[in-house]
C-alpha cells in the first residue's frame, strides 16, 4: 500500500455503495466512489444537505448514479426506515461505509431512544444499520463494511456500568468510548462473518486529523477545540485526504478483513493509508462479546437472525427506483 492514493482505486462499476454522512469525509468518500463508477446512496439526516451533496457529485461526475436516502442515526426508527427503503430498492449492497458521527457536544444530550448522543449515533445507529442491511450485503460476491473509528479511540475505555454517561459525562471521554466501540464492532463483525459464513469483509479505518465540520458542529465554534480547528487550520489535512484510509479499506484488493487503516505519518495524523495501531483495549475479546450483546439488547436486533432473513431473496427493483421509494 506504499503511497496509495485514490488514483489507485480500481473500477467500481457494477458495485453499489451506501455511505452515511452528507458532508466532510462522507461527501469525499461518496464522490471518489462515484468517480470510480460505483452506484452510491448518500445517507444522512438533513435532506437539504443530502440534495446538495448529490447535486455536487453529479456536477463533478456527469452521469453519476447517486441518490440521497434519509437517515437519522440518532433514531432507531429512522435507521429501520432507511434499511427498509434500501431493501425495497436494491438487489444487493456491495459496500457499506459507516462514516457519519457527532463529536464532543459540551453538554450531555441523548438520542430519541435515550442513548447518550455520541454512543448512540456513532456506534448504536451504525450497528443497527449494518444488522438490517446484512441480507443485502450477503447477496454481494465481495461485500465490505467499513466502519470509521478515530485516533481518539486510543484513549477510549468502556464503562459497561455507565455506557450512557449518565453518572459522569465528559465530552471527550464519551467520544473516545464511542469510537473505541466502532473499532471493536468492526473487528467483531469480521470474526462473526468468518464464523457464520456471512461472506463479507469488515474493516476499520480512521481519518487522522482532518479538516471537517465535526468539531465545529459538536463542541461548537467558540470551544477550545473549535478555535483550534479555525485558527490552526494548517494542522488539519483536507477532508479529501482524510478519506483516503476509508477508500483504501473500501476498494483496495489487498485490504484485509479485520484490519485497521489510518494515515501513515506524524502519529497517524496525515498521509497515505497504512496499517493503524490497534489499542490494547480493542483486542479484549471479552469486551467485544459484551459490547455485541449489549448492542443487540439496546437495538432489539439479533444480528445472526437479520443476516439470515431474506439472504436468498431477490431484490424487487433496480437502484434507479430509489429516489421514488425514498420520497414517496
Amino acid at each position: 500500500m506504499d503511497r496509495w492514493t485514490p488514483h489507485d482505486i480500481p473500477s467500481q462499476r457494477g458495485r453499489t455503495a451506501v455511505v452515511t454522512g452528507t458532508g466532510g469525509l462522507g461527501f469525499e468518500t461518496a464522490l471518489a466512489l462515484a468517480q470510480a463508477g460505483a452506484t452510491v446512496a448518500v445517507a444522512g439526516r438533513d435532506a437539504g444537505k443530502g440534495a446538495d451533496a448529490t447535486r455536487r457529485i453529479r456536477d463533478a461526475v456527469p452521469g453519476a448514479d447517486v441518490d440521497y436516502v434519509p437517515l437519522d442515526l440518532a433514531r432507531l426508527d429512522s435507521v429501520a426506515a432507511c434499511a427498509a427503503r434500501l431493501r425495497a430498492s436494491l438487489d444487493s449492497v456491495d459496500l457499506l461505509v459507516n462514516n457519519a458521527g457527532v463529536m464532543t457536544p459540551p453538554e450531555r444530550r441523548t438520542t430519541a431512544d435515550g442513548f447518550e448522543l455520541q454512543f448512540g449515533t456513532n456506534h448504536i445507529g451504525h450497528f443497527a444499520l449494518t444488522a438490517q442491511l446484512l441480507p443485502l450485503l450477503r447477496r454481494s460476491t465481495d461485500a465490505r463494511v467499513v466502519t470509521l473509528s478515530s485516533v481518539a479511540a486510543r484513549q477510549g475505555r468502556f464503562d459497561f456500568d455507565d455506557l450512557q454517561s449518565e453518572r459522569d459525562y465528559q465530552p471527550m471521554a464519551a467520544y473516545a468510548q464511542s469510537k473505541l466501540a466502532c473499532l471493536v464492532f468492526a473487528m467483531e463483525l469480521q470474526r462473526r462473518s468468518e464464523a457464520f459464513g456471512w461472506n463479507l469483509r469488515s474493516i476499520a479505518a480512521h481519518p487522522g486529523i482532518s479538516r471537517t465540520d465535526l468539531l465545529l458542529n459538536g463542541a461548537g465554534p467558540d470551544s477550545a477545540a473549535g478555535r483550534a480547528r479555525r485558527w490552526l487550520w494548517f494542522l488539519f489535512q483536507p477532508a479529501a485526504n482524510g478519506a483516503w484510509p476509508t477508500l483504501f479499506a473500501a476498494t483496495a484488493p489487498q485490504a484485509e478483513g479485520g484490519a485497521y487503516y489510518g494515515p501513515a505519518y506524524f502519529g497517524e495524523t496525515r498521509g497515505a493509508p497504512s496499517m493503524a495501531r490497534v489499542p490494547d483495549r480493542a483486542l479484549d475479546l471479552g469486551h467485544a462479546l459484551r459490547l455485541w450483546v449489549v448492542s443487540e439488547r439496546l437495538t432489539g436486533l439479533r444480528v445472526a437472525d437479520e443476516a439470515r432473513e431474506g439472504a436468498d431473496a431477490r431484490g424487487v427493483a433496480p437502484f434507479a427506483r430509489l429516489r421514488h421509494v425514498t420520497h414517496a
